[in-house]
């Protein structure tokens, strides 16, 4: 009887049907055609990669957490000087909450409070820098929050301080008059501190806000109507809405770099009756 007569299967000659051989050729085949080795970026291409990742990540970080700025005048000495660069946080009045007394913030500009050449980055690559985050971003201002909604700030107490809600405001501690008598002037109204003028109630979603240098910040109270004017268009206020964000700290130069916690100033302020 033959083999294929006994039912034992052929041998492939070429070693098909034994495992061995057929691990072997598989090894040998993938030796020789299996998949391609994955191709290394070059040095450009992986500068570029991490440039477009930089670019992105930074964008996210503007849009959603956090923008540098810079300093342009003297309005916010002696705790923010000319030319600082300084960050806020932007999620500070997300989701319901909303500025208070005592904040440092940046806004827009409400119309016409910027002073000529305020305006930020001028060349193209600044102006690119400054669309993501990268550079910081002029068009703003920065100012501490006086009032919010419903309160009334006078000006002033025999010791020449601000009163909100009809108590005195103890600002020695961050505000500067430089030689005037009280933490109230109106500077475009003519020298020295002017006594006797009255804001609010501050209305519904807007801010009474002031710089820290008192005596040379165009602020809220420099647009208040003068008594005796018959006619007056400007508006002290601020929308809320104009706020990009909280005062989050100092970051250069270098040796003046400050993280800020607040002040606690307003603490005996009551809310508005």
């Amino acid at each position: 009887m033959t083999t294929e007569d006994r039912g034992t299967p052929p041998v492939d000659n070429d070693g098909a049907g034994d495992p061995r051989s057929s691990s072997s050729s598989g090894s040998s085949s993938g030796s020789s055609a299996g998949p391609a080795k994955r191709r290394k970026l070059s040095a450009w291409q992986e500068t570029v990669v991490l440039l477009v990742v930089a670019v992105a990540l930074a964008a996210f970080v503007k849009a959603f957490l956090v923008q540098s700025f810079y300093i342009p005048s003297e309005s916010m000495e002696p705790g923010l000087v000319r030319n600082d660069r300084i960050v806020v946080q932007k999620p500070s009045y997300w989701f319901g909450g909303e500025p208070q007394r005592g904040d440092v913030v940046v806004f827009e500009d409400p119309g016409g409070w910027l002073d000529a050449g305020s305006s930020g980055p001028t060349s193209p690559l600044s102006k690119a820098l400054a669309a993501v985050g990268l550079y910081p971003t002029g068009g703003h201002l920065v100012k501490r929050v006086i009032g919010v909604e419903g309160d009334v700030i006078e000006c002033c107490d025999d010791e020449g301080r601000l009163l909100v809600n009809g108590v005195p405001v103890e600002e020695s501690e961050y505000a500067v008059t430089d030689g005037e008598k009280c933490f109230g002037p109106m500077p475009n109204g003519g020298s020295g501190c002017r006594q006797g003028w009255t804001a609010g109630p501050v209305p519904e979603g807007e801010l009474f806000v002031m710089g820290d240098n008192r005596a040379h910040s165009a602020d809220s109270s420099a647009r208040l109507c003068r008594p005796g004017r018959e006619s007056c268009a400007t508006d002290p206020f601020v929308d809320e809405d104009l706020v990009v964000g909280r005062l989050l700290a100092r970051v250069w130069p270098a040796d003046r770099f400050d993280v800020t916690d607040g002040v606690d100033a307003f603490a005996d302020v009551p809310d508005p009756s």
